[in-house]
Formats: C-alpha cells, sequence, structure tokens
C-alpha cells in the first residue's frame, strides 16, 4: 500500500478518535448539569443551558483535539514512514487511557463542585502535600471510594468498548484520478482541511486568536455553575495549571518588578516609597490604646465557621444561638463585611501568622517562611508587646507543616492533639471538645498571653455524636425548607456547625468568667462548604463571622462602616491594646482605622457591598444586583497589596 493510501486512512481513524472523544466530552457535560441541576440558578432558563452546552462544545474541541494529537503524530505520521498494523493498537491505547481519564476526571468532578462549588483548581497541586492518610480515609468513608473506582472502571469499560468497534468500522480508499495534476489538487486539499481543522480545533470552533474561546472567556452565561460546566475536566486542569504559573511570575496575572512594588508602596502608604525595604512598606505608628490592655487574648479559628446560619432568614435553625447569644452582649463587637483570606484552612493559617495575604505561595512550605519570622507576623510583635504566643491545634502537627512553620514565625508553643488527651475524634484530629478542655485545663495565667485556636470538628468525616452531644435535630429540620429536609447529609454538616459553635462559645463564656481582663477573638478558616441553598447570594457564600469579645469592648470600639479579612486581624488587635506610637508592620489596615477593603482569592467586600474579583459587578449583601460597578480603588488595593506579599515571600525584604 502506497504511503498516500496509508496516509489517507489513518486520518480517517484519527476522525473517528475525535469525534467519539468529542461526543464523550459533550455526554459527561451533560450529565454534570443533570446531575448537579439543583445548583441551576433560578433565573436560569433553557435557552441558558443551551448556550452554555455550546460553548462547552467549542471548549471540548480542544480537549479531544489533544489525544487526536496524539494520534495523527505517534500512529498516523508513524504509519507512514514505518509500515506497521500496530499503530492501530497504540490509537485505540491512547483513546482509552484518554477515555479512561475523562470519566475518571468526571466522577471526581462532582464531589469537588459540590464541596467547592467550581472546577478544579489550582488547590489540586496542593493535595499532594496535604495529610494524605486523612484524605485517603474522607475519601473512602464520606465519598465512597470504593464505589467511586467500580463505577469509574465499569463506565470506562463500555465506552472503550464503543471505541473499539468504531475503530473497527471500513475506511474509504483514496479516490483514484487519471490526471497527475488532479492527484496534486486531491492532496492539496486533504493536507488543506487537515491544517484548517488543527486550526478550527486549537482556536475552539474559531480560526483566528481573536475569535478563539479559552477559560478566560468562556464565562458567557449568567449562572455561576453553568459557567463552570462549560469547562469541561481537561480546561479546568489547564486552567488551574495557567493559574499555578501566572502566580509563580506574580500575583494573579500581576508582572512584579521593583518599579511596580515601589508604585504600589506609595498607593499604600500615600506618600513616595523612597527605600529599597519593603518593611518600609508596612510599618505603622499606633495611634493609641482603645481599650485596657488585655492579660490574656484568644484568637479563635473555626473549621468551616460561615456567617450565613446568624443571618436573621437562617435563625430558625439555631445553629448559632451560642456565637448570636455573645453578639448582643454590651462588651462584644460583630463586624459582618469579613471575608477569609482564601478558601482553604492552609490559608486563613498563614494569613494570621504571618499577616500576609494569599496568592498561592504557600508560605507554610516556602523557604523565606524559615528564616526568620516576616515583620508583619503576629507572633513577634506581640511578644514586644509582652505577651507569651501559644498555638493550640486539634489535629496532626504535621498536618500542612503547621507546627514548623508557626515555630518558625516566633510562636514559644505549639501544641496539637499528641499533646492533650482526647477521647472521640476522626482522621483529621479531635472533637472541639477535648481540644477546649486541654486548654482550660492547661492554662497558666502567670503571664500575659496570646492564644491561637485553629478547631477541626467542622470537618468531613463528619464523626460527632450528635445525638450524645444534644442536637435538637428535629428543631433543625422544621427550619429547614420543604426540599432540604430529607437531606441527611446537609443535617449533619448543620449539626456539625451548631455543635463547633456550642463549643467555641461555651469556652469563651468560661474562661472569660475566669479571666475577665481578656479579649477573644472569633472569627472562621473559610465558608463556601455548605448552604442551605444551593444558590447562595455572594455574601452568604463567602463571608465569616469576625467577633470581638471582653473587657473594654463596647459596640463603638470599631466604626461601623468597615470591612476586612484575615490580614487586618493583628493590626487590629495592635491598635486596640498598643501605646501611641508604638511601630509595628502589616500588611492590612487595622478597622479601628476605617479599613474599607477586604479580599479572598476571589471575592472583596467593602461595607456595603460583595464581588467576584474577576467580575465587574457589585451585589449588594441580600444578593441584589447594584447598579454601580466594583470600584477601581478596589481593584488597585486588591493588586498592590497581592503584589507586595508576594514579592515579600519569593523575592524577600529588598526592592531591587
Amino acid at each position: 500500500m502506497v504511503r498516500w493510501e496509508i496516509f489517507f486512512r489513518n486520518i480517517q481513524q484519527d476522525l473517528k478518535l475525535f469525534l467519539f472523544v468529542l461526543g464523550l466530552l459533550c455526554i459527561l457535560r451533560i450529565a454534570f448539569v443533570g446531575i448537579l441541576s439543583s445548583y441551576l440558578s433560578a433565573q436560569s432558563a433553557a435557552s441558558d443551558i443551551i448556550i452554555s452546552l455550546f460553548y462547552g462544545l467549542r471548549m471540548s474541541l480542544k480537549s479531544a483535539g489533544v489525544v487526536t494529537l496524539l494520534s495523527f503524530l505517534f500512529c498516523t505520521l508513524t504509519s507512514v514512514i514505518v509500515h506497521s498494523q500496530k499503530v492501530e493498537k497504540l490509537r485505540f491505547a491512547l483513546g482509552s487511557i484518554y477515555i479512561s481519564l475523562l470519566v475518571l476526571l468526571f466522577h471526581a468532578r462532582i464531589p469537588f463542585y459540590q464541596e467547592f462549588h467550581t472546577g478544579f483548581n489550582q488547590m489540586i497541586f496542593n493535595t499532594l502535600r496535604d495529610d494524605i492518610t486523612a484524605l485517603f480515609y474522607t475519601l473512602v468513608t464520606d465519598y465512597d471510594l470504593p464505589a467511586f473506582l467500580l463505577t469509574t472502571a465499569i463506565i470506562s469499560y463500555i465506552f472503550c468498548r464503543l471505541l473499539r468497534k468504531l475503530l473497527a468500522t471500513r475506511t474509504y480508499p483514496a479516490p483514484e484520478f487519471s490526471q497527475a495534476y488532479q492527484k496534486v489538487v486531491f492532496r492539496f486539499s486533504v493536507a488543506a482541511v487537515v491544517c484548517f481543522l488543527m486550526i478550527f480545533i486549537r482556536f475552539g470552533g474559531s480560526l483566528t486568536y481573536a475569535h478563539s474561546l479559552h477559560w478566560e472567556n468562556s464565562a458567557v452565561s449568567r449562572d455561576d455553575f453553568l459557567n463552570e460546566a462549560i469547562i469541561d475536566d481537561i480546561q479546568a486542569i489547564y486552567r488551574a495549571y495557567c493559574i499555578q504559573e501566572r502566580v509563580r511570575e506574580g500575583t494573579g496575572g500581576i508582572k512584579v518588578d521593583a518599579g511596580r512594588v515601589c508604585s504600589y508602596g506609595a498607593l499604600l502608604k500615600d506618600s513616595a516609597f523612597t527605600t529599597n525595604q519593603i518593611d518600609d512598606i508596612f510599618g505603622k505608628l499606633a495611634e493609641g490604646p482603645k481599650i485596657p490592655k488585655p492579660k490574656h487574648i484568644f484568637l479563635i479559628i473555626g473549621e468551616s465557621y460561615a456567617q450565613w446560619p446568624l443571618l436573621e432568614q437562617y435563625g430558625g435553625l439555631h445553629i448559632a444561638d451560642g456565637i448570636k447569644g455573645i453578639i448582643l452582649q454590651g462588651n462584644a463587637i460583630h463586624i459582618p463585611a469579613f471575608v477569609p483570606n482564601g478558601a482553604f484552612t492552609p490559608m486563613a493559617v498563614t494569613a494570621v501568622v504571618s499577616g500576609l495575604s494569599d496568592v498561592g505561595l504557600f508560605p507554610n512550605y516556602h523557604p523565606e517562611s524559615y528564616k526568620e519570622p516576616y515583620s508583619t507576623a503576629i507572633a513577634p510583635q506581640f511578644k514586644k508587646l509582652g505577651y507569651k504566643v501559644n498555638f493550640w491545634y486539634g489535629g496532626v502537627s504535621s498536618w500542612e507543616r503547621i507546627k514548623a512553620f508557626t515555630l518558625a514565625q516566633g510562636f514559644d508553643n505549639f501544641y496539637g492533639i499528641g499533646d492533650f488527651y482526647s477521647k472521640s475524634g476522626n482522621v483529621w484530629g479531635s472533637d472541639d471538645r477535648y481540644l477546649f478542655e486541654a486548654i482550660v485545663s492547661s492554662f497558666a495565667s502567670d503571664v500575659p498571653t496570646l492564644t491561637v485556636i485553629l478547631t477541626v470538628s467542622n470537618h468531613a468525616p463528619y464523626s460527632v455524636d450528635l445525638a450524645r452531644e444534644g442536637f435538637d435535630e428535629a428543631q433543625t429540620i422544621a427550619a429547614l425548607p420543604e426540599e432540604a429536609k430529607g437531606d441527611k447529609e446537609l443535617l449533619e454538616r448543620l449539626g456539625h456547625y451548631w455543635y463547633t459553635d456550642r463549643q467555641i462559645t461555651e469556652f469563651v463564656l468560661k474562661m472569660h468568667s475566669k479571666y475577665p481582663d481578656s479579649l477573644f477573638v472569633i472569627t472562621g478558616d473559610h465558608a463556601d462548604r455548605t448552604n442551605i441553598s444551593k444558590t447562595p447570594t455572594t455574601f452568604e457564600r463567602y463571608t465569616i463571622p469576625l467577633v470581638l469579645y471582653g473587657a473594654g469592648i463596647n459596640k463603638q470600639t470599631i466604626p461601623a462602616n468597615v470591612a476586612g479579612s484575615h490580614i487586618n486581624i493583628v493590626p487590629t488587635l495592635i491598635e486596640l491594646i498598643a501605646p501611641k506610637g508604638f511601630a509595628y508592620y502589616s500588611e492590612g489596615k487595622s478597622l479601628t482605622r476605617g479599613s474599607d477593603i477586604g479580599f479572598s482569592h476571589n471575592v472583596w467586600i467593602i461595607p456595603d457591598a460583595v464581588g467576584k474579583i474577576q467580575a465587574n459587578n457589585a451585589e449588594a449583601f441580600d444578593g441584589s444586583l447594584l447598579a454601580s460597578v466594583k470600584p477601581e480603588s478596589v481593584q488597585q488595593k486588591i493588586d498592590a497589596m497581592r503584589a507586595l506579599a508576594w514579592w515579600r515571600i519569593e523575592k524577600g525584604k529588598i526592592v531591587e
């Protein structure tokens, strides 16, 4: 058989493989929308679904093109040079591996979206840094890993068999021509069509980059869920990779150089930045104490301690009665316009410990974090104020290098589950009851202390014996909407929120009774895990509470119109208690000095509005769209703070 005939028959096989994989991607997308249809917003219509499926088809041209390109290179072109029937086996093997990968990713994407309300993102690259044993146990107990793998294998086998049958169908010989010029024209036309299809597929249904479709411009729907459905799993992983690469270059795509750092520094300081020490940008002088200096300070970070249960419309659930009772006290203040540093617990820890915002560099693993404490770190600054600084964690000390990181950043002591008695818990750590009991029983009041506490119970696998703890299941069920009353998983999550809320507030009230000259700060590590509504408002989905309670606090201690995130906690505490002129360092601005912005990895908040960083619209806290768009100053401040945090972690102190 002549080489042209071999080439012509093989490109037909490549086309079969391409169409089969493209069809599978479309089937998986339809299944994704169907299985998770409850996440569709109320405003979405059939036309929105059709549009998302069409754009998803365009997006998946690229993903199907990946395996087709491999087949073209290693099967079609190889067969022209080396005449062998083995290329068909290789093509089928490539197709089978790719199909199995797609089915596996599809199975994983369902619980991933249910948990994080997004497709695969850059956090997947941090998975191997997590506690693999605990993660595996959670997958087995909470996500039915054996059934997951079994159904993946069965479905993959079925589609691989179908692919084999398709590839076994006949191919057509190249037409014969009597004239030489006709052969040349035909072969040139085939080559042109192949090139045309390569360009068309590469640009997602377009012939130019200007009109191409890619993950950055694919959000054509007004529904966030449908926008995620457009991006198939291969493109989602590519998106995660791109974002990760951008983080290495700068902050979320910002190109950071010394000149840009200087301009950002001037923006935040409201004056020219003239030195080459980045810490000079973070330097501040305290205005003077707002409350009597407390003997003890407790900063409690509750696992998945979201703010939405505090809202009036969810009061009937009675899962946040503890924190709401504290807020009602005269010596307490609640800041509602507050968001976490990021989507995961490590981001909360690194923000509180280091004082730097999340830029995807994971300070807990970065070498710079182990040279010396950052100037913005909480521990060394409170040592200067006369406090002994301790960290208590309900889990194991090796998780995310938390012990090594906190000690490297200046904490005097770290205590994990190996340091106290715990009768019950799960692979992530102790039940919160035993964590707080250990702190109470071992607490010494002879020297001033700052104690940071991180809980773990409100985390899958949800293993607290809620019936034994006294959770009123019937009361919570009665307050749920009809469609959610039978959702046992949701009820278990709500019960664990109730448990964490109760343990935190019991601890706070007990320690306040023993040590009335103490100050308590209560917040969460992140939200965005559990909501009653499948389409919560941005405020309900992302915000966390910030509550200050104790000696000297009143409703006027902090101005009413403020907003912040985890990086605003340390400067706020310092401004509350430090003497006038005390030199300190912080990336964030103190709430006492009118901080008007908070931000996480994807959300910004100001005193009267909230929105997505990637979007230009703004929402009121009740979810209604505001006529005004995101203020330009919001994006400028976010860019500036992220760039400075990135430089300090990645480049060090010197700006040059």
